[in-house]
């Protein structure tokens, strides 16, 4: 049975396919016409490089057992007409599992032993090896076999209640073992890779399934950079219990926080709701109780009554294996489908055009308004001269009047490289304020200062010490960023005076994004000292999950600044550099061009003929770039979506 979002998905990756195709277009254009550069060239191909690297992360939160997994299976894996992942009653999601297509690896389940949290090393350096990984391929034509192996993620393993506290476990959540008094069970697996070659996957969607409490406490570095970093959030709960306890944790903890990322919207979706269908009282009495328990959800968790969604995973699951069209209706699935189409690939879309597409069309404006003013510049000679008749002079004055165009873009040209070796010393000074080596000496620093305290006081005031640290290298930096912006707008205003390049904008320096997910990291880095189990955990054990998830998670924002100080001194002058390039290399090969022809053409009528012809030429690669600007303009597919009016008699 077709998925809705399916559709979407597929929409949402075919419109990138075609602003990526536009880009390379526009790339062979600049060169056809001589306009390109090396920034030219550079900045699309990072334009490109976005595009083939985007993806829409969504994570499904919730406590155990409120049908997340499910509710994956359903939207995922029907198509093999069972359940590919665990998800029976009680806790099934041992670890936190990434669902994803990986290109170069195909199919394959991969899972990181529970060990490797006795070693002071984070999930993401994991990650960047192979070392450590169990891996199981799966072989997507024979659907029970890989089922048997993506099993494994609902692996447990007893130890003891010591071995359980140095895994960092804390001993209150877990469940005893009943056949070995003084053991626990914990998950044999720290997290769970999956990759799949399912049509939404290859699309670049991204799927978090998460345990349930227990596991988010157990394993930071979801609470502190994976969830905070999805685009999207799905909180499940169960419509038979509402919103508990333990759900207002983890929503108030590690979802509702003012400083996760969660561009594309925060949803809760309240499963089983088969438990509310009442066939003897009938179906206005069902509808009137699901519309009272969504509105009751909504004000407890401080959202819209649109944003909370009641749905059955398992009707949807079931109608989707069987092609019960009724199950699927009642199921409710739509909606949500609904809402993932809407709010999530809608912002990803907006995202995208603002940062990629607009850049692009801006340099793309560029190219067309060159190209525009040397057609102009012909055409009004051609107009002047066949008013007043064509003279032996016609080619002279006109390639005399290329060449003073040509010298007045040469030397601005030549005060621009000036400007950009100015601009190259302000990379240096920029660079060296978040220099990664800064980094390290205030973790090295940090760490010594934990290792030598004595008190908790003390190792709250070096973990203090490190934020407050990078905060005053992220202030000398935006200091020096405001400096070299007013020496950039300074530059563009020296240009202000020529209308042709007067529409020109500098780009921006901006970490906003990044000096707000620091100051989120730091509240958490506050509440982690302040826990009480970091209050009475060994000196060794704090300090190593503090370098494992918070020190880890801080170098990955650092880095992030640090590229953006080498990003932005190079494409800061870039609007005004391409626009003077540009203008000098056309009007170079225009000078060529001019002087061939007086060569060439021995009569007034050929001469006349020949610029006629060099006009036509420039005209088809105008025409050209505004096919090329149509395709880019063309609207994303849910924005196109909401501008369709249903006129009256159309077909449904």
């Amino acid at each position: 049975m077709s998925s809705g979002l399916s559709y979407h998905v597929e929409a949402y990756h075919q419109w990138k396919n075609t602003l990526i195709r536009e880009i390379a277009h526009y790339q062979s254009w600049l060169r056809t016409n001589q306009l390109n550069s090396d920034d030219l060239e550079l900045k699309l191909q990072r334009c490109a490089q976005l595009l083939h690297e985007d993806n829409l992360t969504i994570a499904f939160v919730g406590e155990f057992s409120r049908g997340k997994t499910e509710l994956i299976n359903a939207l995922f894996f029907a198509e093999f007409g069972q359940r590919m992942l665990p998800s029976q009653a009680g806790r099934t999601t041992m670890c936190p599992t990434e669902l994803f297509y990986d290109r170069d690896g195909g199919s394959y389940l991969k899972l990181l032993p529970i060990e490797t949290r006795s070693e002071e090393k984070s999930l993401a350096d994991y990650k960047r090896s192979q070392e450590h990984w169990v891996y199981y391929p799966l072989d997507m034509s024979t659907p029970e076999s890989m089922r048997e192996s993506l099993d494994q993620v609902a692996r447990t393993r007893t130890v003891s209640f010591e071995e359980a506290r140095r895994l960092g476990f804390e001993l209150g959540s877990l469940e005893r073992d009943p056949s070995h008094p003084g053991m626990a069970i914990i998950p044999a697996w720290r997290h769970a890779l999956i990759s799949l070659e399912n049509p939404m996957l290859q699309q670049g969607l991204r799927i978090l399934d998460t345990p349930g409490l227990n596991a988010l406490g157990s394993e930071p570095e979801l609470t502190v950079s994976m969830i905070p970093n999805a685009h999207a959030v799905i909180f499940m709960l169960g419509a038979d219990t509402g919103v508990t306890a333990s759900d207002m944790e983890i929503w108030t903890n590690h979802i509702f926080t003012e400083h996760s990322d969660h561009r594309a919207g925060r949803f809760a979706v309240l499963n089983k709701i088969d438990v509310l269908w009442d066939d003897i009282q009938g179906e206005e009495h069902t509808n009137k109780a699901i519309a009272k328990v969504q509105a009751k959800t909504a004000d407890q968790l401080g959202l819209k009554t649109e944003e909370v969604l009641l749905l059955s995973a398992k009707q949807a699951l079931v109608g989707r294996i069987k092609g019960d069209e009724q199950k699927l209706r009642s199921s409710r699935l739509d909606d949500l489908e609904a809402l993932l189409t809407d709010r999530i690939l809608g912002q990803k879309e907006r995202l995208i055009t603002h940062n990629v597409v607009n850049d692009v069309l801006g340099m793309l404006q560029t190219s067309q308004a060159i190209l525009q003013s040397r057609y102009s510049t012909y055409q009004e000679k051609l107009e002047e001269y066949e008013s007043k008749g064509v003279s032996a002079d016609f080619l002279r004055e006109l390639t005399d009047k290329t060449q003073d165009d040509y010298n007045f873009y040469y030397k601005k040209l030549f005060t621009l490289r000036s400007s950009r070796r100015l601009m190259k010393s302000q990379a240096m000074i920029l660079n060296n304020l978040v220099n990664l080596e800064h980094f390290e000496s205030h973790a090295k620093k940090t760490r010594d200062e934990l290792i030598n305290s004595w008190t908790t006081i003390g190792m709250g005031r070096a973990m203090a010490g490190f934020f407050h640290a990078i905060e005053n290298d992220i202030s000398n930096l935006n200091h020096e960023a405001r400096l070299a912006q007013k020496m950039v707008g300074s530059i563009y205003q020296r240009y202000a005076n020529d209308a042709r390049s007067s529409h020109l904008r500098p780009t921006p320096f901006t970490i906003t994004k990044q000096i707000r997910e620091l100051e989120g990291l730091k509240m958490r880095a506050d509440k982690f000292r302040r826990n009480p189990r970091t209050l009475v955990s060994e000196q060794t054990v704090v300090v190593k999950r503090f370098f494992t998830v918070i020190v880890s998670e801080a170098r990955r924002l650092y880095e992030e600044i640090h590229k953006e100080t080498d990003r932005w001194p190079q494409e800061a002058l870039l609007p005004i550099l391409q626009h003077t390039i540009e203008q000098k290399q056309l009007l170079e090969h225009q000078i060529r061009r001019l002087k061939d022809l007086a060569k060439t053409a021995k009569d007034t009528r050929s001469q006349v003929k020949r610029i006629v012809s060099m006009m036509e030429e420039i005209n088809q690669e105008i025409q050209e770039a505004e096919q090329i600007q149509r395709k880019l303009r063309r609207p994303a597919p849910q924005m196109l979506t909401q501008k369709v009016v249903s006129l009256p008699g159309m077909q449904r």
